[in-house]
């Protein structure tokens, strides 16, 4: 049996060649695959130098390893339809693992990297001098810097108009994650780099140690950073002010509305939101579509020396007014959905 195709409405962004991406998923893939390999050639390289630091980088690359993977299941099951138990879909899924990847950089990462720099600081580890080890250093940099401009494009792609300092408050925190740790990693390269060199002019192991925590510490911070983003969209984040402003904008212009009085909305995914808001309508604009195809004043003439036919226009028009409001919510509802490509689900009610 042939897999299901991915529904449009998940992934609103799309291509010209037809196919629609899933935000997020190369980057993290380019990064597991990047940051497998690179650990492996850290942990080399701590082999044969014995560098503190270096294992703390081995063990930084190794937990980036792991946190790949679980924004990969967050990704997956992210893709799951709607069914009877969550209509909405299953899109907050990625923010739930991207928020146990984070833990995992908080505790497995920035916890047993400062450790062992603390523990490091009162007992002497000798370190080899090795030059394979900056060979070994230069290779990581080029792969830690290539995922991160990988990682950057894809922000980039997204959200082309936006400048860059906005785009990390509204990018998709998988990529985000891709990006910090990978840009942490390069700046972890450069303090492990100058730990060793200094280490080694110096013959002062405490380098190698402060190097270590340095980089612990930096870990740290980066998951604190993503462990709150993830919690605002896990907690329901409301869509991007300018978004919310011009619907607010298109739905007031209707001649129809009144105005709108209250106004509510929620991120499901990335790129897909939900909105709840009441409006007022105008009733002489409503009234004016009832009557818009005959004259109220021909239908007056018809019924007012009859009493029943008087009952039975009373009893049409108010089944015909209800249909109308129905008819124009869904007529906006549509509109809305049609200029706003992310906007999946409206729920408007009636003051």
């Amino acid at each position: 049996m042939s897999k299901p195709q991915i529904k449009p409405e998940y992934h609103p962004e799309y291509h010209k060649e037809g196919r629609y991406r899933i935000h997020g998923f190369f980057p993290v893939l380019a990064a597991l695959i990047g940051n497998l390999l690179v650990a492996v050639i850290k942990f080399f390289a701590f082999l044969v130098s014995g560098s503190l630091s270096l294992f703390s980088e081995s063990i930084h690359s190794l937990a980036d390893t792991f946190n790949e993977l679980l924004l990969m299941v967050g990704i997956k099951r992210s893709l799951r339809k709607p069914d009877s138990d969550y209509a909405y879909g299953y899109g907050r899924e990625r923010f739930f693992w991207a928020l146990i990847s984070a833990c995992g950089i908080f505790f497995l990462g920035a916890g047993v990297v400062i450790y062992h720099g603390f523990e490091s600081l009162f007992r002497h580890q000798k370190m080899l001098h090795n030059p394979i080890v900056y060979w070994i250093l230069g290779i990581s940099l080029v792969l830690e810097s290539a995922t991160f401009l990988l990682a950057v494009r894809e922000i980039r792609r997204n959200h082309p108009n936006q400048k860059f300092t906005s785009l990390l408050k509204t990018a998709d925190p998988s990529t985000l994650a891709v990006l910090y740790e990978d840009g942490l990693a390069i700046i972890g390269i450069i303090v492990a780099s100058a730990s060793i060199f200094l280490t080694e002019i110096s013959g002062a192991y405490y380098w190698d140690s402060l190097g270590s925590i340095v980089i612990g510490f930096f870990l740290a911070l980066i998951a604190i950073v993503l462990i709150s983003k993830n919690r605002e969209f896990l907690l329901g984040k409301k869509i991007p002010a300018d978004l919310q402003d011009k619907i607010i904008r298109t739905l007031e212009a209707d001649p129809a509305i009144e105005r709108v009085i209250d106004f509510k909305s929620s991120t499901l995914d990335i790129g897909v939101y939900r909105i709840k808001c009441e409006i007022e309508f105008n009733g002489n604009a409503l009234l004016r579509q009832v009557f818009q195809q005959s004259s109220l004043h021909e239908e007056f003439l018809e019924v007012k020396d009859d009493f029943e036919k008087f009952k039975k226009f009373c009893v049409d028009y108010a089944d015909r007014v209800p249909r109308l409001v129905g008819r124009k919510i869904d007529e906006i509802e549509q509109k809305l959905k049609t200029e706003n490509q992310g906007v999946k689900y409206i729920d408007i009610e009636i003051n």
